[in-house]
């Protein structure tokens, strides 16, 4: 499965592919509250995830804890969740959508109000993670982790540093060597920051230049991928790739030659966040199930795994000084400084990115 103590060549968003199929069904057995199924039939739990966005054994060692049956399907992006739930909940029970997504689903009421007495492990998240303006009071979201998007690449193929989002929007130095991700918001967004904008509130004349610019630069993508970037770099299919920062810090590992930078304009920043969309059939459990999550040892078991910024302070504590201090997973505050959160601006303006984004895979 892994090569060593992390996931290697695998992104957030192919532990199911690992496991040989598309869907994960695993027993849980133990010492959680019952709930759902009388009469000793097996309760479940449907879990809609990211790729590669769990431990190793934090599966396992649930099972050990509970009496519940999870399986774990996998989304690739924030806009395949969404149309997911546009009608209705197929019988998911915990959903992990980023930040702006937890907004826009919320105010579409597909998400239930968590219920806070049955999360007593939210008192181990870090303070300023406690709060969100995509979710004030946390009714709707705990924080799962949090990241930065940024650029990976192969250094003996790449000249120098490439510290501009340039190299991948607006040059042909490395044409058919790049990547980009093939999600729209957070891929016009970084646009948007490279050409010296806010990535929020982006004016109708700078949403033209950058549909414009994206398809003059088309030619020289070779792939708008799934969040499988660092898959690509490593296959040696592109030599540049737009990445999550977990995702590089994992085959960074394995491959001294990757290198990481997030260009000087700043970046993206996001959170992952657990949920439970309304309509759930095992609330109670879906509430265990988070609480177990946001444990400390739990989530020590996810970080080493998946190697993405925890919100969690209990967990931190536990992380060796090689992960505290990897410049991979956490930004320097100068570009912290530059940076940014998505926010939700509306269905018409989600609209209007998916669109753009269709308009330029097109051309």
């Amino acid at each position: 499965m892994a090569k060593g103590k992390y996931l290697r060549g695998a992104s957030r968003r192919s532990i199911l592919q690992q496991f040989g199929a598309a869907a994960v069904g695993i027993s849980f057995s133990g010492g959680l509250a019952a709930c759902g199924k009388g009469g000793g039939e097996a309760r479940k739990l449907n879990f809609y995830n990211w790729d590669t966005y769990i431990g190793e054994t934090t599966l396992d060692d649930f099972k050990a804890a509970s009496g519940v049956e999870v399986t774990m399907t996998k989304f690739a992006n924030n806009d395949e969740l969404f149309a997911q739930f546009r009608g209705g909940n197929k019988g998911y029970d915990v959903i992990v959508p980023s930040n702006e997504y937890v907004t826009r689903m919320s105010q579409a009421g597909l998400l239930m109000e968590l219920d806070r007495a049955k999360i007593p492990n939210f008192s181990n998240l870090s303070p300023e993670f406690q709060d969100a303006p995509f979710d004030p009071a946390r009714r709707y979201s705990m924080p799962y982790t949090w990241l930065t998007l940024g650029i990976g690449y192969r250094k003996n193929k790449v000249q120098g540093v490439p510290d501009s989002w340039r190299w991948l929007f607006d040059s042909n130095r490395y044409s058919g060597r790049i990547a980009v991700l093939g999600e729209s918001a957070d891929l016009i967004r970084l646009c948007a920051k490279y050409k010296g904008h806010s990535l929020n509130n982006i004016s109708e004349t700078v949403l033209s230049e950058i549909e414009q610019m994206l398809i003059r630069q088309k030619p020289h993508i070779k792939a708008f991928h799934e969040d499988d970037g660092q898959d690509l770099l490593v296959s040696g299919e592109v030599d540049i790739v737009m990445e999550y920062c977990g995702d590089i810090a994992q085959v960074i590992a394995d491959d001294p030659e990757i290198g990481w930078v997030i260009p000087n304009e700043g970046t993206l920043i996001n959170q992952d966040c657990l949920c439970i969309p309304v309509g759930a059939p095992n609330p109670d459990d879906a509430h265990a199930f988070i609480n177990y999550l946001l444990d400390a040892e739990a989530g020590k078991k996810i970080s080493e795994a998946i190697q993405y910024p925890t919100p969690n302070a209990a967990v931190r504590a536990l992380m060796p000084d090689a992960y505290k201090n990897n410049p991979v997973i956490f930004a320097s505050a100068e570009i912290m400084a530059k940076s940014e959160y998505g926010a939700f601006e509306g269905d018409e303006r989600s609209r209007r990115f998916e669109e753009m984004f269709t308009r330029i895979s097109a051309a």
